[in-house]
């Protein structure tokens, strides 16, 4: 049913892997399009109570897939990839499940977005978390603003977003950004052990606290999305994206000019 993301049933437990490893599953058009499908085929599956969210290969996402985005055969329509994630964050946010990001490798840009969109976010040591957008002189998008300041507040996430820092988990934890350290390679096996140890916890009632503190921010999430969505097609016509996206795929220092 899906092409980029698999999505495996085990019984109370929902696994979803995001499944472009050639790509450090960099999320093209289709992706996003399919993300945002399958957080709301979950919401309608109350079979389901807790839900592991992980990256196939050596990341557990690069971000947006900016060589798509260069690719004028690609014919990515901006305007509908802005829908699906405003899609994709409102369906996660408003899951009723637990979900749990497991982090190997990159999450960065719309990858570190979907993360803290999680409820608990376990991460290898030597990963890398980065909402690093403003390298090619974009915004965050999938939320990441809202999801980001939930985690950290505001003067936080504007460092945050502002500088683009990589921080492995040990530094993603002292910001408050994560909540479990574990050492390389252990990250699956950790996030298999805590949906277990939440499938044996009243976990109804976990979720009951979940949907009180969350319906709270539901329309402060979507006005985040529809600035984001106004602000990225802003931000794409400037010259500083140009300039980053050339120097991104040439592999060099981008000059920025402020226009």
């Amino acid at each position: 049913m899906y092409t980029t993301v698999e999505l495996k049933r085990e019984g109370r437990l929902a696994c979803l892997l995001l499944n472009r490893p050639a790509s450090m599953n960099a999320m093209d058009a289709v992706m996003m399009g399919e993300l945002a499908d399958v957080f709301e085929e979950l919401k309608r599956d109350p079979s389901v109570q807790v839900v592991l969210i992980q990256g196939a290969g050596r990341a557990f996402s690069a971000g947006g897939d900016i060589k798509a985005m260069l690719d004028p055969d690609n014919g990515m329509d901006i305007e509908k990839v802005m829908v699906d994630l405003s899609r994709l964050a409102k369906a996660l946010y408003t899951l009723p499940q637990i979900t749990i990001a497991v982090v190997h490798g990159a999450a960065a840009g719309l990858g570190c977005s979907v993360v803290l969109g999680c409820d608990m976010i376990i991460a290898e040591e030597n990963s890398k978390l980065a909402m690093n957008f403003i390298g090619i002189g974009l915004v965050p998008d999938g939320a990441g603003h809202f999801f980001l300041k939930e985690r950290v507040g505001v003067p936080q996430a504007k460092k945050l977003i502002w500088s683009g820092k990589v921080m492995n988990g040990s530094e993603a934890l002292a910001k408050g950004l994560i909540d479990e350290v574990t050492p390389e390679g252990k990250a699956a096996e950790y996030g298999a052990a805590y949906a277990q140890q939440l499938l044996a916890s009243p976990i109804v009632a976990m979720m009951a606290s979940k949907k009180i503190l969350h319906a709270q921010k539901i329309a402060e999430l979507e006005n985040v999305s529809k600035m984001e969505s106004d602000a990225q097609a802003a931000m794409r016509k400037t010259a500083d994206h140009l300039e980053g996206i050339q120097a991104f795929v040439e592999k060099r220092k981008p000059v920025f000019t402020g226009k």
